[in-house]
């Protein structure tokens, strides 16, 4: 019993877990070079995978390209396009005089439960 205790071992210290009939994945390494600062970083990634053609910089932030042959890949770029705004996204599914006409509506409405004739900055007595 004393030879399968635990004491003396700190949580997280080491793996308790062997990697006996383990079969790894086969791996392809991956070398990204940042434009800007010049840091190197190296990822491993399965070897049916496809590299992503830029990674975020470790050190700067800044977009690293992938390295093939030691040579940068070319990235094309279309034009840069702007990502989707949710006023684009509400323009897809409606016109400026269907929103101009729901806005009216929801102003009258507003009105309404508010009162035409009240002031909405006077403090209301006993309410």
């Amino acid at each position: 019993m004393a030879d399968r205790s635990l004491r003396g071992i700190r949580l997280g210290a080491q793996s308790l877990q062997s990697e006996e009939g383990v079969v790894f994945m086969e791996r392809q390494q991956s070398a990204y070079t940042c434009d800007s600062c010049g840091h190197v970083t190296t990822l491993m990634f399965a070897a049916d995978a496809e590299p992503p053609t830029t990674w975020e910089c470790r050190a700067c932030g800044a977009d690293a390209r992938l390295q093939v042959d030691g040579k940068p890949v070319e990235i094309a770029e279309d034009g840069d396009k702007a990502g989707r705004t949710h006023w684009d996204m509400l323009l897809e599914r409606r016109t400026r005089a269907e929103l101009e006409e729901l806005l009216e509506e929801r102003l009258a409405f507003i009105r309404a439960r508010r009162g035409a004739g009240e002031d909405p900055t006077r403090e209301r007595i006993g309410a």
